[in-house]
């Protein structure tokens, strides 16, 4: 369990790096979806609430353990544990938090395959041709379509798991870094777009305005869920990114700057995506396809449309790459310390994820009818099982283990905002995140 020597390169980086590790699918299609389903502005208002009385402390604590043990997130896990003289079994959150990864690169292996799709119509011009109900009757006819779901599902995880097994996603991901700027400017467009369009007043209305009669439970979860999931927070993952911290750098600072970038792509994206959503009369809980209906018809308006909206989807699928390698990354590390060479472990993970990721892609046709729980589709179960329930409960054990077993001097070094703000940090931690997300989860549970 060697200490790692790497580091990167400047204090910039590592935020690149992160917010490259959190943007993607959760805040362009998963955010306007839940938004769309969850009652506007009373979602958007409890999913903020969590981001910073949740999403934010855990996102120090998860840092701070892989800055502080140097390791990977298990081997981190078992040092510091040991360290502080207490049970080397917390290293088995870090198998809980690979666990987490799988399921979750199961679906968003199958919605990444939908941009796969999307691409190639895109760069084709055919929805310059189309009307708004014939863009959304297409769409609808493309899940219906098992096989070039499967095959669009089977395409992104070869690429993913192609990178994974070679060891070479340091390039994409400097690729990534380069380009994902002009993934933010493409929104900026789209919301200058969405400006012009009839429901841009409806739209501010509905995200900002919040109606407290729209807020539900499962809003609630779905709220809760979301916050660590857009923040890549509660698997590990993130420990892995603390690793290789440089020494000098602010972990509170750091942390800010991310969920300030992560929260502006997301907005940004409701804007756009509901202002089109209103001024279409369609309904804003149109489902996980919202996003791939909404944009090819504000593309389909502007001048080159075609190419702007290829342009999109190239960037979105290099940001949902880069994500997914990073969701890859961890679970063959984790095969590869018991001594399995890295193409076999990355063959033996993308083989389970691609298994655990068909009943997603059939869920919208040949396993339309089946259902689980509270009418639940397959493709429901597969993201509110790793979403609503395995991040929290993962972001709720690394919150104890930050608090609780990692030492305070090792915590304050790590941390390096000093001891004030270390104790700050530890009281809202202990005395606020940790028992909201008991009295949600445990909500959830009883609900069900």
């Amino acid at each position: 369990m060697s200490e790692v020597v790497e580091r990167w390169g400047s204090r910039r980086a590592f935020i690149i790096a992160v917010t490259g590790a959190a943007v993607g699918l959760g805040n362009i299609w998963r955010f306007p979806w839940m938004t769309g389903e969850n009652g506007g502005a009373a979602f958007l208002v409890l999913y903020v609430l969590f981001l910073a009385l949740l999403g934010l402390p855990v996102m120090v604590a998860e840092i701070m353990i892989g800055r502080a043990g140097r390791r990977t997130p298990m081997q981190a896990l078992t040092f510091l544990a040991r360290e502080a003289g207490k049970s080397r079994h917390w290293g088995w959150l870090g198998l809980f938090g690979g666990i987490t990864l799988f399921f979750i690169l199961s679906f968003y292996s199958v919605v990444s395959g939908w941009s796969i799709e999307y691409l190639v119509d895109a760069l084709s011009g055919s929805f310059a041709s189309r009307s708004p109900e014939q863009i959304g009757g297409a769409f609808e006819a493309f899940l219906a379509s098992p096989g070039l779901v499967l095959l669009n599902h089977s395409i992104f995880l070869f690429l993913t798991m192609s990178v994974v097994a070679l060891g070479v996603g340091g390039g994409l991901e400097r690729l990534n870094n380069l380009l994902m700027p002009l993934l933010y400017l493409l929104l900026i467009l789209l919301v200058g777009y969405a400006v012009t369009t009839s429901g841009f007043t409806t739209a501010l209305v509905w995200l900002f305005k919040p109606d407290l009669s729209a807020v539900t439970l499962m809003a609630v979860f779905n709220a809760m869920g979301h916050a660590f999931f857009t923040l890549a927070v509660g698997a590990g993952a993130l420990m892995a990114y603390g690793a290789y911290m440089p020494d000098d750098q602010s972990l509170p600072r750091a942390v800010v700057t991310v969920a300030i970038l992560d929260v502006a792509v997301a907005l940004l994206a409701g804007i756009a995506i509901f202002s089109i959503v209103f001024s279409q009369g369609m309904d804003p809980a149109s489902g996980p396809g919202l996003m791939f209906v909404t944009l090819p018809i504000a593309f389909a308006d502007l001048p080159g449309g075609a190419l702007w909206l290829g342009g999109f989807f190239v960037l979105l699928l290099l940001a949902t790459w880069t994500s997914s390698i990073n969701l890859a990354e961890p679970m063959v590390a984790m095969l590869g310390s018991i001594g399995m060479a890295r193409p076999l472990a990355a063959l033996i993970i993308g083989i389970g994820v691609w298994l655990m990721g068909v009943p997603s892609a059939l869920s919208f046709s040949i396993w339309a009818d089946v259902r689980v729980f509270n009418d639940m589709t397959l493709f429901d179960l597969a993201t509110t099982l790793p979403i609503d329930i395995m991040l929290p409960i993962g972001g709720l054990l690394i919150a104890i283990f930050a608090v609780w077993i990692v030492d305070a001097p090792r915590a304050i070094e790590a941390i390096g905002a000093g001891e004030r703000f270390y104790r700050v940090w530890r009281a809202v931690v202990r005395w606020v995140s940790i028992p909201l997300l008991v009295l949600v989860l445990l909500g959830f549970f009883l609900m069900k």
